[in-house]
């Protein structure tokens, strides 16, 4: 009987080892199966937990999502923190810039889910990146608008190891030469804002993946794909508000409009995942 029971163990260890999401088996779908489409947690994974908070990313990293999305600012004393807004009142309740506190002043600070305090703070960009490291892709959203911002972010990206999993998202396609100064090594997505912009991009080299808008053609969608480009596209707003409310409505929907997208950025990453996976359109 008890040989029985340390084999059933033994087979559900190994069960659990195959089906557990690694960077190697995420960064191979990224890379090689362009068909499968990839869930990026916006903020991270965030219903439960503060986002761009270390338990929101590891509750990305449970529910077994491919890339996390993360909001990168720099404090008063130059340490690269965790925060969407410029000013720390929505997540916190406090008045004043994230640039205005020094780190260790940040950490008096409970960050709030629901309004409600947590035990989670601000937390370091390194330390997400550890977090992160060997288990998720990280779409670095770089908010630091100070002089050698990127360049730090970009040593304590090389300085994890993480290199290979980050994603550093740059709104202003002009940005890409001079983030390349800096570090060839390092992913970029490119946002694109119409057709002129993506040509442009396109003519730039080479990008894993490149941000559209909803105002994108399928055209314009397929020159990105036959460039060997992922297409990333937002769930946010009012495709996720549809899915809250009838659950398949939103995504079906985006689906059928944006049939080469092929990653998706939500607010509601369990779920989305849940439907890809139903529908064998992810692992």
């Amino acid at each position: 009987m008890k040989r029985c029971f340390f084999i059933v163990l033994m087979l559900c260890a190994t069960w659990g080892s195959l089906h557990a999401q690694t960077i190697d088996r995420i960064l191979e779908d990224f890379h090689q199966h362009p068909n499968r489409i990839l869930v990026a947690a916006h903020r991270a994974a965030h219903t439960r937990y503060p986002e761009n908070s270390l338990a929101a990313l590891k509750e990305a990293i449970r529910q077994g999502i491919d890339i996390a999305e993360i909001d990168v600012r720099l404090t008063k004393d130059s340490v690269l923190v965790l925060m969407h807004d410029k000013t720390i009142t929505r997540t916190t309740g406090r008045k004043g810039k994230v640039n205005s506190y020094t780190y260790a002043e940040l950490q008096q600070f409970p960050l709030l889910h629901n309004g409600q305090p947590t035990t989670e703070k601000i937390p370091t960009f390194k330390d997400a990146l550890l977090l992160a490291k060997g288990k998720i892709m990280i779409d670095i959203d770089f908010k630091a608008e100070e002089p050698g911002a990127a360049r730090q972010a970009c040593g304590e990206i090389q300085a994890t190891g993480t290199a290979k999993q980050v994603l550093f998202f740059l709104y202003d396609p002009q940005q890409i030469p001079a983030l390349q100064s800096i570090d060839k090594q390092i992913p970029i997505m490119p946002r694109a804002h119409d057709a002129a912009e993506t040509a442009t991009i396109l003519a730039m080299g080479k990008f894993p993946v490149i941000h559209v808008d909803e105002s994108f053609t399928e055209k314009v969608m397929n020159d990105i794909r036959s460039a060997g480009s992922r297409v990333w596209i937002n769930a946010l707003g009012d495709f996720d508000d549809m899915e809250r409310k009838t659950e398949n409505t939103g995504f079906d929907l985006l689906l059928s409009k944006y049939k080469v997208a092929n990653v998706i950025q939500t607010d509601l990453p369990e779920q989305l995942l849940r439907y890809l996976k139903g529908k064998g359109l992810h692992q």
